[in-house]
């Protein structure tokens, strides 16, 4: 069945995933701050544009969000102008931005007092998924408001998860970053390895990626990473972004993340050297 949906911030996430929505049909309206931003997606699909993230959210039933940290998400949904002036009671808003829980928690509070769900639902697959509808959505929120929002998510998701209340897509997204930074550290340091053992890297990586050293970032990345090609979608800068918040929460309950903490470092030097906006497997570089 086909529902009016708006799309607020059509970057490298959102651009395609407002795009998956309007190719099953439903009715879509994007706002993007840059509005040539939302011209050019407008040629490519069915829908309209907004001036504002209110205006995009008036005769929506659900609106969906994806931006780069919590302070551009508190521009787009708070305030005169914000999302949540705009939405009716009984919608729903969905917010794919990688941030704190904290945040979640506060938006939940704040749309039930306008009679609105909420769901923080983070999301994992990088530009690639995104482009090819198959990125894994971690969601925080009310059961009620996960199923009414399920399906559309669908649209561009191969695997979907409710994980508890408002802020447990957060806290999870953040569990998966620190698994993240660990494997990307263990694979530059095996491959480095190799290369000063005098091993063929590539022929290693075709054996030990049939066990148990298999990864994503093996099956995805090793061969780029022996090449030094570091030009794919998901940054570093971004990257330590999300680290910073999973270290945030760490102090908050106490949770040890020594390893966590020590890529952090070295992401940081990549940084200072100018390469912010390479992968983050150009963690390799250091070594």
């Amino acid at each position: 069945m086909s529902q009016r949906v708006a799309f607020l911030c059509l970057g490298t996430m959102g651009f395609p995933m407002a795009g998956h929505l309007a190719s099953a049909g439903h009715e879509v309206c994007v706002y993007n701050r840059t509005a040539e931003r939302s011209r050019t997606w407008l040629d490519l699909h069915a829908g309209r544009s907004a001036a504002s993230p209110a205006e995009a959210a008036r005769d929506a039933e659900f609106v969906f969000l994806c931006s780069g940290n919590d302070d551009d998400v508190r521009a787009v949904v708070e305030g005169e102008s914000g999302a949540l002036s705009g939405m009716r009671a009984g919608a729903v808003l969905i917010d794919h931005t990688t941030g704190s829980a904290e945040l979640a928690r506060a938006l939940a509070e704040q749309a039930e007092q306008r009679g609105i769900g909420f769901l923080d639902a983070p999301v994992s697959g990088g530009q690639a998924g995104a482009e090819r509808g198959a990125l894994t959505v971690m969601v925080g929120g009310a059961p009620t408001h996960f199923a009414r929002a399920e399906a559309l998510m669908r649209c561009y998701a191969r695997k979907i998860g409710h994980m508890g209340p408002a802020g447990s897509g957060q806290l999870t997204k953040m569990v998966n970053q620190i698994c993240i930074a660990g494997v990307v550290q263990g694979l530059a340091e095996g491959l480095r390895f190799a290369d000063r053992a005098g091993l063929d890297a590539i022929a290693v990586v075709d054996v030990i990626s049939k066990g148990a050293a298999q990864s994503w970032q093996m099956d995805n990345r090793a061969a780029t990473m022996i090449e030094g090609r570091f030009d794919f979608g998901f940054a570093l800068d971004w990257m330590r972004k999300d680290l910073g918040i999973a270290l945030d929460e760490a102090r908050r309950n106490g949770s040890r993340l020594p390893l966590t903490a020590l890529v952090d470092q070295f992401y940081a030097e990549l940084q200072a050297d100018g390469d912010g906006r390479l992968d983050t497997s150009s963690l390799i570089k250091l070594l």
